[in-house]
């Protein structure tokens, strides 16, 4: 009774979502628009002050270099996969589902496995897993609806705030960061929080075991079952269904192709990329893995399993093409950043809603207030800039640890990334899927985990 109950109310979700979200540059584009006239209304800010916060040093192109580092998390792990190793390794895994809520079930599961290692992980390994098991099952004729699963390889992005590569847990761990963000006067007072108190804190520990249960479960409980209709990649790809990686190419005749696909070259540039990684791990640790050190991981293994510089190239090439979406919408979400934090338009938000707070119910608050905050400022680093200070200030008033205003901030970040389709564009590059058919699915895992996490937060 209960699974078919939550079978029809997340079809019911997918079709609301299916015919109103538009298209993610279209939303981008909305909220800058949004955030305009909020700004100007709430904040008192005039025009000409909006538009220099938006398209000033902390604005429009502020997230370059941040939006270089996730297209090359894309493309570097896209053709990491399409590594003939990795395909077969894939493969293996791919074809254990036997059914639908199975197949939904395995996708969650690792994505928020490996999301809790480092989000940028948990989302091209959430995302690529969902697309091989999608063709999989197609092969074989398992009835696993590939919304859905794409859906499922999205959701890592709930939980890895919770995680080791968590920005506000990390921002916390040393006192010129805790400066940074938070002010030489408040870092004077609140001293800093080791992982132990936050991530390996036993308030998190609860809520992220809960959340490894509770939404890999959900979206098995979401598979279509019997004769509810369902679409499987092929039928919902059609002739867009990637393919798996092409042959290698034809043995080569002249000396520039015999260089190109040299093992020998790629060993004379591998070492040292390894040896680079192996310092940066030496001296940061696997639990401080960023950006640029996974990106130097991708390279220097995908160098290696290609085994050459042509068929490295090759497959880096065909993954640029899904890179389009970050590269045009990023630089808008930096812009709403701009606006967000120059205007005094975040901190405002944030002030308001702790004022009304009561000890007990500071926490559940501050996770709403972060969710809200992270549809116009999806970044972790970045919400932790607008409401870290405020957040801190109200919990040393109230009395509440500051580990706990610290996950609650984390909390609410990750709860809306499954109604934000910000992170979703590099899963949407590599599934083929549209925002439009995951968000629904998304929105009821995002609302499984409020109750979740909202219910910790008040009762802890």
């Amino acid at each position: 009774m209960v699974p078919t109950m939550i079978r029809r109310l997340g079809h019911r979700f997918a079709a609301f979502f299916r015919a109103t979200t538009p298209d993610p540059f279209v939303l981008a584009v909305a909220l800058t628009i949004f955030t305009f006239i909020l700004a100007a209304v709430a904040t008192g800010a005039g025009p000409r002050d909006i538009v220099e916060a938006w398209q000033g040093d902390k604005g429009f192109f502020s997230l370059l270099a941040f939006t270089m580092q996730v297209v090359l998390i894309l493309v570097t792990g896209h053709a990491l996969a399409s590594a003939p190793l990795v395909q077969r390794a894939l493969g293996r895994i791919a074809v254990l589902p036997g059914s639908g809520a199975s197949a939904a079930f395995l996708v969650s599961f690792v994505a928020i496995a490996m999301s809790l290692l480092n989000w940028g992980l948990g989302l091209v390994v959430g995302a690529i897993l969902a697309r091989e098991v999608g063709r999989s099952c197609s092969e074989r004729g398992v009835a696993a609806h590939y919304p859905l699963l794409s859906a499922a390889g999205y959701t890592g992005l709930m939980t890895w705030h919770g995680g080791f590569s968590g920005s506000a847990p990390l921002m916390m761990t040393t006192e010129a960061n805790v400066a940074r963000f938070l002010g030489d006067e408040v870092a004077a007072e609140v001293g800093t929080l080791s992982f132990t108190e936050t991530v390996l804190g036993p308030m998190n520990l609860v809520v992220t075991l809960g959340l490894i249960v509770i939404v890999p479960s959900l979206c098995a409980a979401l598979a279509p079952r019997g004769d509810e209709p369902s679409q499987s990649m092929t039928d919902y790809l059609g002739r867009n269904a990637p393919t798996p990686a092409p042959p290698l190419r034809a043995e080569a005749t002249t000396w520039p192709e015999r260089i190109e696909e040299s093992p020998w070259l790629v060993a004379l540039i591998a070492l040292p990329l390894a040896y680079a990684w192996y310092a940066w791990l030496e001296g940061a640790g696997f639990g401080k893995l960023d950006p640029n050190a996974l990106n130097l991981l991708f390279l220097t293994l995908g160098l290696v399993l290609h085994g050459s510089l042509g068929r490295y190239r090759e497959a880096v090439a065909n993954a640029v093409a899904g890179t389009s979406g970050i590269v045009l919408q990023f630089p808008f979400y930096a812009g709403i950043m701009g606006v967000i934090r120059s205007t005094g338009l975040g901190a405002m938000l944030a002030t308001w809603m702790t004022s009304a707070a009561t000890p007990q119910l500071y926490g559940v608050l501050t996770m709403i207030t972060a969710g809200v905050i992270n549809l116009f400022v999806p970044s972790g680093g970045g919400q932790w800039a607008v409401q870290g200070p405020v957040a801190v200030e109200a919990s040393s008033a109230l009395g509440v640890p500051l580990s706990q205003a610290v996950m609650a901030i984390a909390y609410g970040d990750q709860l809306t990334n499954m109604l934000q389709p910000f992170w979703a564009l590099p899963l949407l590059a590599i599934t083929g899927a549209k925002a439009r058919d995951i968000i629904g699915y998304t929105a009821l895992v995002m609302v499984a985990g409020a109750l979740w996490m909202g219910g910790v937060l008040f009762f802890w």
